[in-house]
């Protein structure tokens, strides 16, 4: 789906030229008669050459570490989307920089999308916000839409400093769709939504992960070599990846089916990252009377990294809820390889994982 962009900040080389040096020779005649003073340019002294500068360092999109000419001037942009069958197939999941999966109540999943070096015509379908949707977005001080929420959960995004577009509000950016049914048919318009600005947000957003140069990512150096990756989240959500070398991504699959994009385009990513996390029940319930899960991003646990057709095991580390989620392996950070990544939040002891 063709994207639209916002105005683009440049970067500006500096330039520098030597000066010339002019001296004028006066001559004195002799007697009483005054020659005219002759004027004489001396050439400027030869200075030695400095040593070469060193390279500018490449200017690369801060979510993916692709490398650009250009960085789009506007903030990062999260958007709640559901993943239940109902959900599927998803619009404009594809062009997010960074998703992360997270169980919500009943087992299902939902995404937080990241959007910031490609912005897409549409999203759908956007739903409500969840408790630990705060420590997901904080670090990034931008903005979050979703559909709604409890009024807690909205009260602890403003309170984690970020900026809530909410359809419930009013809000501008969102639409029904009339071939799907309420409520998985909630139609966001994200350049809308970047519309709504306060003028207060961090441009560009700071990194979230380290990123090394194509093919030299910590994993595809480090790393075991595997094909497979798949991901129980819950009884009710298996997310399946599988390397393809041709296209260099993970590509995913929901249990046997390929997780599809409206546009036909298959889901994959550079990276998959799981942390395995603790997740408690909060004493919240949804309209079904289930209880509304949290999972527990502010700590430290183990997980691992898939990049480049290898996978690595990692430990992963939040100091608070504006720091970014620190990944390492022995106390050495891990890179990621340039492009997407998706975060699986793996829920421990009744989540899993196998490879090969």
């Amino acid at each position: 789906m063709a994207a639209r962009r916002r105005p683009l900040v440049r970067r500006l080389a500096g330039s520098s030229a030597p000066a010339l040096l002019a001296v004028a020779l006066l001559l004195s005649g002799c007697g009483g008669q005054t020659d005219p003073v002759p004027t004489t340019t001396v050439p400027s002294p030869v200075v030695p050459a400095a040593k070469a500068a060193p390279p500018d360092i490449p200017i690369v999109w801060p979510l993916t570490g692709v490398a650009t000419d250009e960085i789009a001037a506007r903030p990062a942009l999260a958007i709640k989307i559901e993943n239940s069958r109902d959900a599927r197939p998803q619009t404009g999941l594809e062009d997010a920089d960074v998703v992360w999966e997270e169980v919500v109540e009943g087992g299902i999943t939902r995404y937080v999308a990241v959007y910031h070096s490609t912005i897409p015509d549409v999203v759908e379908p956007v739903r409500s916000v969840r408790p630990m949707d705060p420590a997901i977005v904080a670090p990034l001080d931008g903005i979050l839409a979703y559909s709604g929420a409890q009024p807690p959960f909205i009260t602890a995004v403003g309170d984690a400093g970020v900026q809530s577009v909410i359809m419930d509000a009013g809000d501008a950016g969102f639409r029904r769709d009339p071939n799907r049914y309420a409520p998985h048919n909630v139609i966001g318009d994200p350049e809308a939504f970047l519309a709504q600005d306060d003028g207060e947000r961090t441009t560009p957003p700071p990194a979230q992960f380290r990123f090394g140069a194509a093919g030299k990512s910590t994993a595809a150096a480090d790393g075991t070599a595997a094909k497979h990756l798949a991901v129980t989240m819950s009884a009710a959500q298996r997310s399946v990846w599988d390397w393809s070398a041709k296209a260099r991504q993970w590509q995913r699959s929901e249990g046997d089916d390929p997780s599809m994009s409206t546009s036909g385009e298959q889901h994959a990513a550079e990276n998959v990252v799981v942390l395995e996390v603790q997740v408690t029940n909060t004493s919240y319930k949804d309209p079904s009377g289930a209880p509304v899960p949290e999972t527990q991003l502010v700590g430290s646990g183990t997980g691992l990294v898939a990049s480049g057709g290898k996978i690595l095991e990692v430990e992963w580390s939040k100091e608070s809820l504006h720091e970014p989620v620190v990944l390492t392996v022995a106390g050495e950070p891990v890179e990621l390889e340039p492009g997407s990544t998706w975060v699986e939040l793996m829920p421990s002891g009744t989540g899993s994982f196998t490879t090969s």
